[in-house]
């Protein structure tokens, strides 16, 4: 069983001013729900050229600015930076969970998450559902559900980083992100399990996610999306 003393969300963003505020807001939100532990909040600004990091501040986040425009250096510089706040502490009572600028988490999201911790999971892996199909064709949410919605009842084998979280102790067993421009999520997944961390999938956490048709990742979720079905 594990006691968690702190919490620590990191954000990648890259040019998010539009979509940040709302991922922030239900954000605070989620950080209510918990009681009697820390949470640090880090927005990491990646190569942003417009008002990304004043929107963060404004809503008491931390900001790390970068300029790699590469989602997996993102999120290692943001764990970097919640690790170095929670240095004093053992890594096994420190969660780490990552989201995405445009994505928006329910309030019982981070209880959930230590709820897991608390059940002896090292690391949860949620699902998405998309918020807003506009701009894609009609058939698509049809398609995406048949093609989503695999698996064992309660699992699936699906990886977002807009709804990870793990203890510090199996993120640094694991090596932590690492600094690709995409599927830095399905790496990290991948190196929890060959350590031996026990990895939950499961469909009772869940984000509300953006569809848009411009891709921040390559091959990430928008990507998904606009080859699905083949459609473009």
């Amino acid at each position: 069983m594990i006691q968690v003393r702190a919490v620590g969300v990191v954000i990648p963003a890259h040019n998010e001013e539009d979509l940040l505020p709302s991922c922030l807001a239900a954000m605070r939100l989620a950080t209510r729900r918990l009681h009697r532990i820390t949470v640090h909040l880090i927005v990491v600004a990646d190569a942003c050229t417009d008002r990304t990091a004043e929107h963060a501040r404004r809503a008491g986040a931390a900001v790390r600015e970068i300029q790699a425009r590469c989602v997996g250096a993102a999120r290692r510089a943001g764990m970097r930076e919640v690790l170095r706040r929670t240095r004093h502490l053992d890594p096994s009572t420190v969660w780490l969970a990552t989201t995405d600028a445009d994505t928006l988490v329910y309030p019982e999201w981070l209880s959930q998450h230590l709820h897991y911790a608390a059940g002896g999971w090292d690391a949860v892996v949620g699902t998405v559902t998309v918020a807003d199909w506009a701009g894609h064709p009609p058939g698509l949410p049809s398609l995406f559900h048949q093609r989503y919605h695999t698996g064992s009842p309660g699992t699936h084998p699906h990886v977002h980083g807009a709804n990870l979280g793990f203890t510090a102790s199996a993120y640094l067993a694991a090596g932590g992100f690492q600094p690709n421009p995409t599927a830095e999520d399905h790496a990290l997944v991948a190196s929890l399990i060959a350590a031996g961390r026990r990895v939950l999938r499961t469909t009772e956490m869940s984000v509300l996610t953006s569809a848009r048709r411009q891709a921040r990742a390559p091959h990430g979720f928008s990507h998904l999306l606009s080859t699905l079905g083949g459609t473009t």
